[in-house]
């Protein structure tokens, strides 16, 4: 990352130092997920990021030699932690969340039985005197004692807790709520005589003379529906999180080698780099490599999103987490361990939470302030009441419906579980978001830039045209070309070389003498002639006359033969799969595209025209390439910077969101905010869509939240809500924020990129004059 941060990018941390990451249980709000934070901050040089949606805490500054020390400080604060670690992190985690599932169960069912009763009972004994029976405020007072003890002890636990440090949550509210209805209930049942002058409460009006409230509906009822509501809160937000976790279930737990001997199977994590494994149809990939031998059709969905299976055969290059569908084959191991593809994607995912997003800090904030002020408005709004001449019953009432429908859980779950389950979207289908803040950054950009070879083309090289001059012919220029190209790297050189083999009648002549010269070309001697391919510098400095002739649009290759000049031979770049279908469909979405090369002018304005890109900036280094996206962004422009090579990995950091293709360096995947894992071009215009998608579920979560708790406080302060609607509504509102988020794991970015590009077709058909691209 750049050492100047820049808008979208958190700064906060130091990604070079290697995290640990602990999985917490516990933690019931957003506020609890902060009081960890604190409790590992106390320790020296440590920060931490903890994540209320997916439970888990992820440490800077650490390594696990001090995870006894961080468990103990987490321990201290009330909650449970324990390491994360590949063997038996998820056995713990599920674990743990199949314990706080059937704790809240049991108790929910246990509420449910008892209060249900209880407010049928006390109701029509409250409103309709000649049903009571003597000792009937007794009976009913020991029917809501376990209730508001055991079943609502979660919610006291943490308050009490909270008590201890001097802090407060969304449980202190509940915890609140529930004993001052009680213990308000034993006060009228002890002394009746407090309830003299008063009338009962009933939902949203009065009810008759010679009714009787006990409020123990209330205190047992607000434990019931909380108890609901954080039921199936943990059960949707436990599904969420699955998404992500669902990376390495898919990996195989052990492997075949092929050896001399036979087959030896053996666990995944003893493969190393260079053995041989066997895997049969059906049978999951465990490592990087190459195939050796056999084909086979490879499910790739899991890693690219792809929907069919790719026939893949000898040469071809295979994937951790991929299944074979059928056939066989045998798979030389290159990347094993955490070194592939496959755990680089779930390292990457558990990290992500680790910087959050602007939303995400912002409403931590609020909540941190949110919940004292509350509490300080419940007391202010029954005290009020009290003194301009309402009963205190009523005065009791109206601060705990304060308490109850303020409690801003919704607030605290409506950014993290939208941007996990846009994360987990964007996994499913190819695109690893590295951080949340990344996510939501993808979701403003206006501008793309795009590297030219690697990202926009495949970095192999077509021949477009071959000019021979004089007695000299095609076959002359490929073939002592080609015997000199033999022994260079470059791309241009491959390409000659790979249509030379092509070509009917072309001689392969051995050279000798042969000589690389870095910036100019190749020189070699072929029979007893000296052959010159490469730049007119090159053919310049060997005394070589070049005639004049036409600018071309590519990479061109000067030949000369013996002193004399030969020709030239033309190349251009081969297009990379998607990339007409991904640059139309992000001018629909009204994205400005820029061709950013360091290749020639003429050659990348060629590509530029071809593609349809708006501006093209070619004879740029890897710092004026960092400069350009500073300058657009200057201009007030949200930039993507697409890229693959190191040249690009300054760039990559400068850009409000940078985006590494998956075949590229090590340094670039390290420099980029997210990586396409699948080569697919149109990975870029869904990411995009898909973050919008995101950010618009997250305004649509947090307007919900906000409207929810500033619309229905006045309510409450006003006397009009009885505290069981109170609590009803709040449970609601939690699972319509979660209930939101999820539909997230049902959109498709391809549909709408689909209709765009039918929409972009007909309009070309209907106006076959106007022309989409711009010079």
């Amino acid at each position: 990352m750049s050492a100047t941060p820049v808008q979208g990018k958190s700064s906060t941390q130091d990604q070079s130092v290697e995290p640990v990451t602990f999985d917490i249980s516990g933690m019931s709000c957003a506020a609890c997920a902060s009081r960890v934070e604190r409790a590992v901050t106390k320790l020296d040089g440590m920060d931490a990021v903890v994540n209320y949606a997916t439970q888990r805490a992820i440490v800077f500054g650490a390594d696990p030699t001090d995870a006894d020390q961080i468990i103990d400080n987490i321990r201290s604060a009330g909650y449970d932690a324990h390491l994360r670690s590949d063997e038996d992190a998820d056995l713990w985690t599920q674990r743990a969340n199949h314990q706080r599932l059937r704790q809240l169960r049991i108790r929910l069912i246990v509420a449910a039985l008892l209060t249900i009763p209880l407010m049928d009972i006390s109701i029509v004994l409250a409103l309709v005197p000649k049903f009571r029976f003597p000792g009937w405020e007794l009976a009913l007072l020991v029917l809501s004692v376990p209730v508001v003890t055991w079943c609502a002890w979660p919610f006291h636990k943490i308050a009490l807790l909270n008590l201890r440090h001097r802090t407060v949550t969304m449980d202190t509210l509940i915890s609140l709520g529930v004993a001052v209805s009680f213990i308000w209930a034993v006060v009228t049942v002890l002394f009746p005589s407090v309830l003299d002058g008063t009338d009962a409460w009933v939902g949203f009006s009065w009810a008759p003379d010679g009714a009787q409230a006990l409020y123990l509906d209330v205190a047992a009822g607000v434990t019931m529906f909380q108890l609901a509501g954080r039921y199936f809160e943990t059960r949707s937000r436990r599904k969420a999180n699955q998404t992500l976790d669902a990376l390495m279930q898919i990996e195989a737990a052990t492997v075949r080698v092929v050896t001399d001997e036979g087959t030896v199977e053996q666990p995944v994590s003893q493969l190393q780099s260079g053995q041989v494994f066997e895997v049969r149809a059906g049978e999951s990939i465990v490592a990087d490599g190459i195939i050796t031998q056999g084909s086979a059709d490879v499910d790739v969905s899991a890693m690219t999103g792809e929907s069919q299976p790719v026939f893949l055969e000898t040469g071809a290059s295979v994937h951790s987490g991929t299944v074979t569908t059928n056939g066989y084959i045998h798979v030389e191991a290159q990347q094993v361990g955490g070194h592939t593809r496959l755990r680089q994607m779930a390292q990457a995912a558990e990290e992500a939470q680790a910087r959050k997003s602007a939303v995400e800090r912002l409403v931590d904030r609020v909540v941190r302030y949110f919940v004292p002020g509350v509490i300080a408005l419940a007391i202010i709004s029954g005290l009020a009441w009290w003194i301009f001449g309402q009963h205190v019953s009523t005065a009791v009432m109206v601060a705990v419906s304060v308490l109850i429908i303020a409690c801003p859980c919704a607030l605290g779950l409506a950014t993290p579980t939208a941007l996990m389950m846009g994360m987990g979207a964007g996994a499913s289908r190819g695109i690893l978001v590295k951080g949340m803040d990344a996510l939501e950054a993808s979701g403003r950009v206006d501008t793309v830039v795009f590297d030219k070879t690697g990202t926009l083309t495949t970095g192999k090289m077509r021949i477009i045209d071959a000019v021979p001059v004089d007695e000299f012919s095609v076959v002359d220029l490929f073939a002592f070309t080609a015997a000199i190209e033999r022994k260079s790297n470059h791309p241009l050189a491959r390409g000659v070389v790979d249509a030379a083999e092509r070509l009917e009648n072309v001689a392969f002549y051995n050279a000798t003498d042969i000589q690389e010269i870095p910036g100019r070309g190749m020189v070699g001697v072929v029979g007893q002639q000296q052959v010159l391919a490469g730049t007119a510098h090159l053919l310049d400095d060997y005394g070589v006359e070049i005639p004049p002739r036409d600018a071309v649009d590519g990479s061109e290759i000067l030949v000369a033969i013996d002193g004399r000049f030969a020709g030239s031979i033309v190349l251009g770049d081969v297009i990379q799969t998607g990339a007409h279908q991904a640059i139309a469909a992000m001018r629909h979405m009204g994205l400005h595209t820029v061709l950013l090369s360091g290749d020639r002018q003429n050659v990348s304005e060629a590509l530029g025209r071809e593609l349809g890109i708006d501006t093209v900036i070619g004879d740029t280094t890897p710092l004026e390439k960092a400069d350009v996206v500073e300058r657009l962004q200057a201009e007030g422009r949200n930039v993507v910077m697409v890229g693959d090579g190191i040249n690009d990995s300054v760039a990559l950091s400068t850009a409000d969101l940078g985006i590494a293709v998956s075949q590229g360096t090590q340094v670039s995947l390290q420099s980029a905010d997210a990586v396409l894992v699948r080569s697919d071009l149109l990975a870029i215009p869904e990411a995009v869509l898909l973050s919008r998608q995101t950010l618009r579920t997250i305004k649509q979560n947090l307007f919900w939240a906000f409207a929810y708790n500033t619309g229905a406080i006045p309510i409450a302060v006003a006397g009009l809500l009885n505290p069981l609607i109170s609590t009803l509504a709040m449970a609601l509102s939690s699972t319509l924020v979660i209930s939101n988020s999820m539909r997230l794991a049902r959109f498709d970015p391809r549909r709408t990129i689909s209709r765009a590009l039918r929409s972009a077709s007909q309009i070309r058909q209907t106006n076959p004059n106007e022309s989409t691209q711009k010079p």
